[in-house]
């Protein structure tokens, strides 16, 4: 991409959705935690009490099942990140096996610089504590907010790093399935510093050719076929073309006052490319964005494609 910048509105800020899940009355679990039984949800955390370990200080964030606080190592002073999931809040098996798997997918990405490093995890009989790396520099959604949208050559850099996540991901039989510029936090408040995904809470394991068709995700980033119910790792390279469009003019590629509203644009797959900044932004961008948004995923580029644009 070359390096052009123009004028854009501000984006706007969506609400993560969990999709539409229903609990499996069969599953073994379902129901245990509210017979009065024990609730056992990873098999082999670190250890149960936290707070012999770590010191739990500020809220850093607030979620649908939990709490993020600022964690301190006693021993040795060294500052982390801890996500309290609350036990309470898991209401189905689903919810728990969401869990179950957020954390298995974590445990098994290999070390990246672009990704979150989960440390130790902690059950007690209230909740599920995930000790992960702290990164004190913002979301990547507010820095977008605070800019208006980036040059070309910043959101190159920007979309580069998320295609790196995206790659590694899908090498180790990971689909994301929720990127979002709410789920990339960076490192530190230097302009420089490292952009790294954070969240794998929709995240799912996935062999080659394998259809999922749960409707997961957060509305402006979903891809057709999510809507339509099959779909594969190729949402992941759509989701991707979705900040980066968003990234070079400040808003959605496909927005409506409504949900039904923004599902009808991006089955639809209409790009703008006529207001500004879009006149100002070069064509081999725009064809980037075309080839990351074709609404075929047989047609759409895959992360290796990207990187080599």
């Amino acid at each position: 991409m070359g390096n052009c910048c123009g004028t854009a509105g501000s984006l706007i800020q969506d609400k993560q959705k969990k999709g539409f899940k229903l609990p499996n009355p069969f599953s073994n679990e379902y129901g245990n935690h509210h017979d009065g039984l024990k609730l056992i949800v990873l098999k082999e955390p670190t250890g149960h009490e936290i707070k012999q370990k770590y010191k739990l200080g500020r809220e850093l964030g607030r979620g649908e099942f939990g709490v993020t606080y600022l964690c301190t190592e006693i021993e040795t002073g060294e500052i982390f990140a801890c996500k309290s999931i609350l036990k309470k809040k898991l209401k189905t098996s689903i919810d728990i096996e969401d869990v179950k798997r957020e954390v298995e997918i974590m445990r098994q990405m290999p070390e990246h610089p672009n990704i979150v490093t989960l440390k130790e995890t902690y059950e007690d009989d209230k909740a599920v504590h995930l000790v992960m790396e702290l990164c004190e520099g913002g979301e990547l959604f507010d820095r977008i907010v605070a800019r208006g949208h980036y040059t070309e050559r910043a959101a190159a850099s920007v979309i580069k790093t998320i295609i790196e996540v995206v790659q590694m991901c899908h090498k180790h039989g990971v689909m994301h399935r929720d990127l979002k510029p709410e789920n990339f936090l960076f490192a530190n408040k230097k302009e420089t510093a490292s952009l790294k995904a954070i969240d794998f809470g929709l995240s799912v394991f996935f062999k080659p050719g394998e259809r999922f068709n749960e409707i997961v995700g957060s509305p402006y980033y979903m891809a057709p076929e999510v809507l339509r119910r099959s779909y594969g790792q190729e949402i992941d390279i759509w989701s991707a073309g979705v900040i980066l469009y968003i990234l070079l003019c400040g808003v959605p590629p496909f927005w409506a006052e409504t949900e039904h509203g923004v599902a009808k644009a991006i089955l639809k797959s209409v790009i703008d490319f006529k207001r500004d900044p879009w006149p100002k932004v070069s064509d081999n961008a725009k064809d980037l964005i075309k080839k990351m948004l074709h609404p075929d995923p047989r047609r759409r580029l895959t992360a290796q494609q990207v990187l080599e644009w």
